[in-house]
């Protein structure tokens, strides 16, 4: 089953990733908090190493903390996607990995950002994906993942005319706090906002977290 699942995430945006590149990559040009969010938490690993961009998709939240001048590299389950993040973001590595079993040693990372990468997890994934994001990260690493507010799990046939049939997992604000401080992460902040405009994004409640791995932890995956 999570073979399969796997395959149909991965082949889904492989299909869609020209299309997805085409509507996503300037998307943070009208999305202030987000760069604000961005901001912080690029100074928050400036000279602590190399932060990640997991689920990079195109790779825009990679491309917007390079030129905000840390070192960053990018992550995403689609080999399509990281073909398209590489062709759009030269200078800027890019590898294929699965956040819930990371091709990435211990103690690697000292920050991620993770845009709406859990939102196609299914629930009984969203602890181990965490324990995994908290074992690649140094001591201290930060952490900033965002996602939709809410209880739904919604399936698209077709997204963008493109055959792509993906599951959508929305989550509450506790239920993503409660597995963080399961995994072993300390919460910082937690910020919710309402959606842009629809022509902006899909018009979802939006969560932002800031938490970090503390400086002595032990990590099991």
């Amino acid at each position: 089953m999570i073979r399969e699942k796997i395959s149909d995430v991965q082949s889904g945006y492989d299909l869609v990733a020209d299309e997805y590149a085409r509507r996503i990559f300037d998307e943070l040009k009208n999305k202030p908090l987000d760069r604000r969010l961005l901001d912080r938490f690029a100074e928050s690993v400036r000279h602590a190493g190399v932060a990640c961009d997991l689920g990079c998709g195109p790779g825009q939240i990679a491309r917007y903390l390079h030129d905000c001048g840390i070192p960053v590299c990018g992550m995403d389950l689609s080999p399509g996607m990281v073909a398209r993040a590489r062709q759009l973001n030269p200078g800027i590595e890019f590898h294929p990995g699965d956040m819930r079993s990371l091709p990435v040693k211990d103690n690697t990372w000292a920050g991620i950002a993770a845009f709406y990468a859990i939102v196609h997890l299914p629930r009984r994934d969203l602890g181990q994906a965490l324990r995994e994001m908290l074992r690649v990260l140094v001591p201290a690493g930060r952490l900033l993942l965002s996602f939709h507010i809410g209880e739904d799990t919604s399936q698209v046939e077709d997204l963008w005319d493109s055959g792509a049939a993906l599951e959508f997992h929305f989550f509450r604000v506790e239920t993503v706090a409660g597995h963080l401080r399961n995994a072993g992460f300390e919460i910082e902040e937690i910020i919710e906002r309402e959606p842009y405009a629809p022509e902006v994004e899909y018009q979802s409640r939006r969560a932002y977290i800031f938490a970090k791995k503390p400086r002595a932890t032990i990590t099991s995956a």
